[in-house]
This record gives C-alpha cells, structure tokens and sequence, in this order.
C-alpha cells in the first residue's frame, strides 16, 4: 500500500467494565464526528466497541446502569445455571433485540470495518472476524470475544469454539496494521506504566482448564505478552505512529463492578480524557 494513502483505525483493549472509560471516550468521538475507516476490538472492545459502527450514542452506560444489578444479566446464579457468568439470553439476545435494541440497520450501513478478535480453544491462537450486519454470526463472535475463561463456556462458531480475545490478543493494534491501517487511536483502560503481574500459576490453570492445554498455556503466559504490547504501544506513541487515549490513574473499578454509580464514574473519566484530547486527536487523523 501507498505511504500516500491514509487508513484511520481504531484499536479498543477490552478489560471488562473498565471498559466503561472506553464508552465514554466513544460517546465523545460520537457526539463531534471523529470518524474512522476500520476499527478492531477485544473483549469489552468488542461488546462496547460495535456501537460506534451503529452510531448510538450512550447506548452502553445507559444498558450497563440499567442492568448491571439484574441476576439475569450477570450473576453466580446465572454461572451455576448455564457454565456463564454473563447469561447469554439477556445479553446477547434479550438486551440487543428488545429491552435496548441495536441499530443493525445503521450498522450494516455504515462503511466502517469493524473487526473483533476471539481465540481458538483448540489452537490457543487468536482469530479475527470482520462483523458486516450485527446479526447472529457476528453477535456470537462478539459474545465470543468477551467469554472469560472458567466463568464462560466456549462459543461454537462454524464447528470450532472460541474463548476471550483478551487471553492471546489484549490490544489488536498489530492486526489493524496488518491490514494497512497506519494512523490508528487506541483506547486503553490501564494508565501508563501499569504493568500486568503473574496471578496465574501454570499449574492452577491446568487444573482449571485440563480441557483446554493451549488455553491454559495461554492464560499463564498472558502478562508476558500484555506488557510487551504496553512497551510495543508506548514506543508507536512516542515516535507519533499512534495516538493513544488511556486513563491519567487506575480506574478502580471491578471487573464485574455492579453499582451503577461506579459505571458512570468510570464512563465520566473517559469522557473527561477523550474532551482533554479532542483537539490532539482531530489534528493526528487530519
């Protein structure tokens, strides 16, 4: 491709809801229309990521404030009953179809690629998907995405099943690169500096994941490859390669944070992050 040509990406990290600060630096892109060729996302990337593609505009907090207390949407009752913690009925299909619809016509219609990534329980390799109707195929990739080891089963997908992109693939930046996409903003829910620590023993995810080896090896080696991304990220920012937005602290926030007031903290600071940048971030895609 033409150094000449220019493909704007947009690269989301998942994190579960610290993926709060990421719809709040959507929901400004959003509202002053910052808009993209391509974008990719990971986990929380994925699920929150999809609404930038139908335009809606609040739909993630309002969703996620509304239902975070509901044991239908996410709960140990729901994880004893079906093998989810997040019930796969509410979310995938109750939410996006009746109690808070998703705009699958706006999102067909909209030029923007949009890519999310899930990992192969067999291979332990990541696997991207291009979603071009938000209907059922690219649904099930996004629930795939976001589906946490030991607290989610597996999605089966054209006969193979999917785990969370996060476990191989935390920040898809490398992928949208490869697909030519050389000015690219990427949202982070870590501050700078954060580094990942081993919490996962190779035995403990073994045991815990005995049906799936590669997983499991996946899982005990997942901070060696989230910091070498955090180096890799800082190094494309420092020398103007990419534009990056993450919050200035930790966001301190659970993962399966349920009280909404948290919710909207979090969405707050990444609206006030993404208005700091706003005019840096429009000056990069020019």
């Amino acid at each position: 491709m033409s150094e000449d040509i220019v493909k704007r990406g947009l690269v989301l990290e998942g994190g579960a809801m610290r993926g709060m600060f990421t719809a709040g630096v959507m929901d400004v892109f959003m509202e002053n229309d910052i808009r993209f060729d391509g974008a990719a996302g990971i986990s929380a990337g994925a699920i929150f990521g999809c609404n930038y593609k139908s335009h809606q505009i609040g739909r993630v907090i309002r969703y996620n404030t509304r239902f975070s207390r509901d044991p239908r949407y996410s709960s140990i009752r729901t994880l004893i009953r079906t093998g989810d913690l997040y019930g796969a009925e509410f979310c995938y299909r109750d939410i996006p179809d009746i109690l808070d619809v998703f705009d699958r016509e706006t999102f067909k219609n909209d030029p923007m690629e949009f890519y999310v990534g899930a990992t192969d329980v067999e291979t332990g390799k990541i696997e991207f998907h291009k979603c071009i109707d938000g209907e059922s195929e690219d649904i099930q990739w996004m629930r795939a995405s976001a589906s946490m080891p030991i607290v989610s089963r597996p999605v089966r997908i054209n006969g193979r099943e999917y785990l969370d992109g996060g476990i191989t693939d935390s920040v898809p930046y490398e992928f949208l690169e490869s697909l030519g996409y050389n000015r690219n903003v990427i949202v982070l829910t870590q501050p700078l500096g954060f580094v990942k620590k081993d919490r996962h023993t190779k035995l403990l995810m073994k045991l815990l994941l005995h049906k799936y080896p590669n997983i499991a090896s996946a899982m005990a080696d997942r901070h060696i490859m989230y910091n070498r991304q955090m180096e890799e990220i800082r190094r494309r920012e420092q020398d103007g390669r990419s534009l990056v937005i993450r919050p200035a602290t930790s966001l301190g926030i659970g993962r399966t944070e349920k009280d909404p007031d948290e919710l909207q903290r979090v969405y707050r600071e990444g609206r006030k992050e993404a208005e700091r940048r706003l005019p840096e971030v429009i000056d990069f895609l020019l």
